[in-house]
């Protein structure tokens, strides 16, 4: 066997025995039908394992980077996250695939139909009651960047001090969490969902969290423009992880949505700024 080819093989084995540790541990973290579903594809994973040793007669130790990785996004951002994300790590290896696919093809296809129709379908199955309420936090940070970003920069520019400016963004990022969860609520009421009260906790706790997150360099910062900046790539941050994280758990494009909600937050801060500076000229605010 080629050394190249037999290389690509020993890094297929690898990441099937890496996956196969990752799927065995998050079946220990669920119940239920998504257990069931984890253990299929673990048994899947060894399988593969098992029929490419047969091409290179070696034992493989895992990447125990990636268990590590997995196991720990799947406790931070749950398991239908962790499980997707390595799946699409999984997509790329398939073009390499057909590099080697000439050594055994009976069992190179296989492994090809496995990886890009069975495990899918399976993961297709994995429910997952945070991503029921992904909707209402979504909703509770889009509400959040858009209106405290544009609030702030309109403050700033107003007030041009960092306390005022955190205290009056505080009052209105707090009472905008409640309404907003209270206005949660009442929809999904209206809507006959069965738990109002957990979205619209969802909605309020991504609300204020990201009020805090966004004023916080107004509570350590004296000068308003710098923490102006800062609010700001605070921002960019939370969109990036949302919209990623939105992206990976929905099968969307990342950069369509990242972009989109960054022009919408940024727009309205510039628009908000401009208004901060007619408003103090109007009113005669001197510093």
């Amino acid at each position: 066997m080629d050394a190249q080819i037999k290389q690509l093989i020993l890094n297929f084995q690898r990441n099937e025995i890496t996956e196969w540790h990752v799927y065995n541990y998050l079946s220990r973290l669920v119940k239920g039908d998504n257990q069931d579903v984890l253990h299929q594809i673990s048994a899947d994973e060894k399988k593969h394992y098992n029929m490419l040793k047969q091409l290179t007669a070696e034992d493989i130790q895992p990447n125990r980077w990636l268990i590590i990785k997995y196991t720990a996004l799947a406790r931070i951002f749950g398991l239908t996250f962790a499980v997707k994300l390595m799946e699409k790590g999984e997509k790329f290896a398939q073009s390499a695939y057909a590099k080697v696919e000439n050594e055994r093809p009976e069992i190179m296809s296989v492994l090809k139909v496995d990886e890009q129709r069975h495990e899918q379908k399976l993961i297709a199955m994995i429910q997952e009651a945070k991503l029921d309420y992904m909707g209402s936090m979504v909703l509770g940070l889009n509400d959040a960047l858009v209106e405290l970003t544009g609030a702030l920069a309109g403050l700033s520019f107003a007030l041009q001090n960092t306390k005022l400016v955190a205290l009056a963004g505080l009052v209105t990022g707090i009472a905008a969490s409640f309404s907003m969860a209270a206005s949660e609520y009442l929809a999904k009421k209206h809507e006959g969902d069965g738990q109002p009260f957990t979205s619209a906790l969802y909605t309020g706790t991504a609300y204020i969290f990201t009020v805090l997150f966004l004023i916080f360099p107004y509570l350590i910062l004296t000068h308003y423009v710098t923490a102006l900046i800062w609010t700001l790539v605070n921002a960019v941050i939370i969109i990036f992880i949302f919209t990623y994280f939105n992206a990976v758990t929905k099968d969307l494009k990342f950069r369509m949505l990242f972009w989109e909600m960054l022009s919408i937050s940024f727009g309205v801060a510039a628009f908000s700024f401009g208004v901060g500076l007619v408003l103090r000229a109007w009113f005669g605010i001197k510093a």
